[in-house]
């Protein structure tokens, strides 16, 4: 069904109350901040499947006016789920419409901020994303300590380890993940702090499997605790394991495709000297496993940055930069998902700050969102019926949907 323009509740809750300004306690508020923010107007909705719908709106404010896209996902129909979008390789990039009709998705968005861009001389960018993956029930990768992430500040109580997901039981959630993992041989056990993540914490040692790809692995030993500019680590150690055994070291992490039956270790520092003890020869066990903190297991996970807790925006939100977003939220019952992308080019690219993303996605009906990549990132793909490929549809800021690390994707019966 598509309406003309109008205000109105519905599609989900579609802004019953429209938007209002959002200031973090103590924060002073931007010159071009709204004192009042006008209600959010629906220009259109469809039904994409059973379940499954999509709409614009646009919100006039101080600053112009910002159009937007909103795809909603009822988790409770049987056919109607959410998985993540994503390459073929965890260090890999793709336009999220590529990957929707590679994965047979309805309908996707962008997902998680990404190593884009380095300073590091003769090291490149990875095109990892920060925060952790899950996909069909497998874990991908974990996430990188939150000075090495890319994107906006971080509310306060907040990590890179946050994401939306999905558990095994249908039902949607923002939650937050720990990695579980060792490395045991008869010389001892290690700690991992790391899978297949574009930065290690200082000190650590992580793991790279053949999910990762063939992006270089020395950009994990790269960067600091403090900040991701700071040097690569000049004490480093490589460990490669196939079936079981060590069959080569090196003081320098290398680069290429991983095999199957084969895992990489990597230390930095101190995790380092840990991995020198293991030679050639030697019978290696590595585990690891990513831990939700909230039950029941996930099947699948995208990192965010939470805006919304308990039906209320979290405090030290940014109430200043405006900008083109995307962003994820779910109902209090984990049943009804909101996917959201604001047009990416003028005149109708005003955008939102963070604090009024997370008052947006409220007024949706959201009871916990997170913040997903922005800027030229912001994509949403929809294959409306009778189309044979999803195609962008929020005109993105490049001028072209960007090849990003990730996605969520909403798929309709059996995959």
């Amino acid at each position: 069904m598509r309406s003309s323009t109008l205000v109105r509740p519905g599609l989900a809750l579609l802004l019953a109350a429209g938007l209002s300004t959002l200031v973090a306690p103590g924060a002073a508020q931007a010159e071009t901040a709204p004192t009042a923010v006008a209600p959010v107007t629906v220009t259109s909705t469809e039904q994409l499947a059973p379940g499954v719908t999509y709409g614009s709106f646009q919100v006039d404010t101080p600053r112009g006016v910002t159009v937007g896209y909103l795809l909603t996902a009822d988790l409770s129909k049987n056919k109607v789920s959410l998985d993540l979008l994503h390459p073929d390789a965890v260090a890999q990039r793709q336009v999220v419409s590529a990957m929707a009709n590679a994965q047979g998705a309805v309908a996707g968005v962008n997902g998680d901020f990404f190593n884009i861009s380095e300073t590091h001389a003769g090291v490149a960018a990875t095109g990892s994303a920060s925060g952790p993956e899950i996909a069909d029930g497998e874990a991908l990768k974990f996430a990188v300590p939150n000075a090495q992430r890319f994107g906006p500040g971080l509310a306060p109580g907040t990590s890179t380890r946050d994401v939306f997901g999905v558990g095994v039981n249908g039902k949607a959630r923002v939650d937050t993940l720990s990695l579980a993992g060792e490395v045991r041989s008869a010389k001892g056990t290690i700690t991992l702090e790391g899978l297949n993540q574009y930065a290690l914490p200082v000190g650590g040692v992580g793991v790279f499997t053949s999910a990762w790809g063939a992006a270089n692995r020395v950009r994990s030993t790269c960067g600091s605790d403090t900040s991701r500019l700071d040097p690569c680590s000049t004490h480093t150690y490589e460990v490669v394991v196939r079936d079981g055994v060590v069959t080569s070291v090196s003081t320098t992490p290398g680069t290429g495709p991983i095999p199957a039956g084969t895992e990489v270790l990597v230390g930095r520092e101190g995790g380092a000297d840990e991995l020198d003890d293991l030679v050639v020869g030697d019978r290696v066990t590595v585990d690891e496993k990513l831990v939700s903190a909230g039950e029941p297991k996930l099947t699948f996970a995208v990192g965010g940055a939470p805006i919304l807790r308990d039906g209320q925006p979290l405090a030290g939100l940014d109430t200043k930069t405006a900008a083109v977003r995307s962003a994820a939220g779910v109902s209090a019952d984990g049943k009804t998902v909101y996917l959201v992308a604001l047009a990416g080019r003028a005149p109708a690219s005003a955008g939102f700050t963070i604090a009024e993303l997370a008052d947006l996605m409220r007024s949706f009906g959201a009871d916990a969102a997170v913040n997903l990549d922005g800027g030229g990132s912001t994509t949403i793909a929809v294959r409306e019926p009778g189309q044979a490929a999803a195609t962008a549809r929020n005109n993105p800021s490049d001028g072209t949907e960007r090849a990003v690390a990730n996605g969520v994707g909403v798929f309709v019966g059996h995959r």
